[in-house]
C-alpha cells in the first residue's frame, strides 16, 4: 500500500458515522449487510448513509454486491489488512514487546492455521 491509498482509507475512516460502519461490516464478515440493515442498527438516515457508504467504497475499504433487490456491503479485509500492514510495517525498532498487544489481539481474532501433520 503506498501513502495516498493509506491516507485515502484513514480519511474516510476519521469520521464517527463511517467507522461505526466500517466496525459493523467487518463483525459481520463477508457475508455482508444490506444497506437498509446497517441504517437501521446505526439509525442513520438512509441519505447519509448512501454518502458514507459511497465514501468507504471510493477508498476501497468495502465493497457492494447485488442480492436480488438489495444491495449488500462488506468489508474489504484484504484492503484493511493492507493499511493495518502499512501502519506497523517498521513498528517498534526492535522491540517486539511494544507491538505484543497487538498481536495478541490479531492472534485473538484470526488465530493461526495449525499445520496438518505430515
Amino acid at each position: 500500500m503506498d501513502m495516498t491509498r493509506a491516507l485515502a482509507a484513514l480519511s474516510a475512516l476519521a469520521h464517527d458515522g463511517r467507522l461505526a460502519i466500517f466496525r459493523l461490516l467487518v463483525k459481520a464478515g463477508p457475508d455482508g449487510v444490506a444497506a437498509g440493515g446497517i441504517a437501521r442498527k446505526l439509525k442513520t438516515p438512509p441519505n447519509t448513509m448512501s454518502a458514507q457508504l459511497l465514501l468507504l467504497s471510493n477508498a476501497g475499504l468495502i465493497a457492494a454486491r447485488r442480492e436480488g433487490r438489495s444491495i449488500l456491503y462488506a468489508a474489504n479485509f484484504e484492503q484493511m489488512s493492507e493499511l493495518l500492514q502499512f501502519l506497523t510495517k517498521d513498528c517498534c525498532g526492535g522491540r517486539p514487546e511494544i507491538c505484543a498487544p497487538l498481536a495478541a489481539t490479531m492472534n485473538a481474532c484470526c488465530p493461526p492455521k495449525k499445520r496438518a501433520r505430515a
